[in-house]
């Protein structure tokens, strides 16, 4: 009777967690996640921007099938354009899968060695960085250097700023934990692997991103940055609260969510590698990535199962993150749309 009694009280305070918790979750959330689920990708779209988002790309290459693109609310909110499924669109982080190949390509080059340090590549920042003689190339890549991240700086987002001025954010802080002891998510890391490489090439590593990868994938729609690109090809961005729209800004690769989606297959089948490479990154990061800046939010991910690479892009965010956890119910009603589709 005790044991059935004890069950009892941990279901009710169990329940009555969950009711509170409701409280807390935007009511938005919850609708996103209860609605019934549209029969096409196009209906999800559709869905998506009556939530609140100015508007949404969505490139789905499953095998077998001849890729799908769709689109819904604006290119571009004041002139009233549409969206365009090939539109360009600032990546962010899905970005680091990039730097990653290239890494890899260095290193099976001998250009390049995962295991030397900070202090190796760049000595002038002993000193400045803690650990720096212990932190190696393959700590940073896998995001265990224990270095702080210089985006979470007080207003950091409010201006694009300089290699120099991002890194001063970070100088003589003291390390979050010890090299290799734990694992933080830090653009940091790849800030400086970008200019290890920057600096053994003797040139920006995009252009060797280009010759190694891009220029033999074909993928002619992806840029290093903004100032490389005609602007009324870039998908307008906008953050709650904020006025103006921010496609000006300055803030690293741009693509269209068809190049990223050709790029990511590349990546998950091996084709992109060279022999001896695919080894290389296996031991050093992972095959998907998601992205955020001020007015871009991105997903690039392969799902095994389907045999699909999925991307998808919204052009609206938010400082409290709600339309991130608002596009990560939609991304997954798509994946369910596509296994629903699959069947049937």
């Amino acid at each position: 009777m005790k044991k059935n009694h004890t069950k009892l009280v941990i279901r009710i305070a169990l329940a009555v967690g969950t009711i509170i918790s409701l409280f807390f979750v935007p009511w938005l959330l919850v609708k996103a996640w209860i609605l019934p689920l549209p029969d096409t990708i196009q209906e999800q779209c559709n869905e998506a921007i009556g939530h609140g988002f100015d508007g949404m790309i969505v490139y789905v290459d499953q095998a077998g099938k001849a890729p799908q693109f769709f689109a819904s609310g604006w290119h571009n909110r004041e002139t009233q354009i549409p969206a365009k499924p090939k539109a360009l669109f600032k990546i962010a982080s899905i970005s680091k899968l990039y730097d990653a190949v290239a890494v890899t390509k260095l290193v099976n080059d001998g250009r390049l060695s995962l295991d030397k340090t900070i202090a190796d590549y760049l000595p002038e920042l002993v000193g400045r960085i803690a650990y720096a003689d212990k932190i190696t190339l393959s700590l940073m890549i896998q995001h265990k250097s224990g270095i702080p991240n210089y985006t979470d700086a007080p207003n950091f987002w409010v201006a694009p700023i300089s290699y120099e001025e991002s890194l001063n954010l970070i100088l003589d802080m003291p390390a979050n934990f010890k090299p290799g002891e734990d694992y933080e998510y830090c653009n940091t890391n790849y800030l400086l692997l970008n200019k290890i490489m920057d600096d053994v090439l003797g040139y920006s590593n995009f252009q060797y991103i280009q010759k190694e990868v891009l220029r033999p994938l074909n993928l002619n729609n992806t840029f290093g940055s903004i100032n490389e690109v005609n602007m009324e090809d870039v998908m307008s961005g906008y953050h709650v609260g904020h006025p103006f729209d921010l496609k000006s800004d300055e803030y690293g690769m741009v693509a269209s969510a068809e190049d990223v989606g050709i790029f990511l297959r590349a990546l998950n089948d091996g084709s992109i590698f060279k022999p001896g490479e695919q080894e290389i990154y296996n031991s050093i990061y992972k095959y998907e990535h998601s992205g955020w800046v001020p007015g871009y939010q991105s997903f690039a991910f392969y799902h095994k199962d389907l045999d699909a690479v999925v991307v998808e892009y919204y052009s609206t965010t938010d400082s409290k993150l709600y339309n991130w956890n608002l596009s990560q119910i939609i991304n997954n009603r798509i994946v369910k749309i596509l296994k629903k589709q699959k069947t049937s």
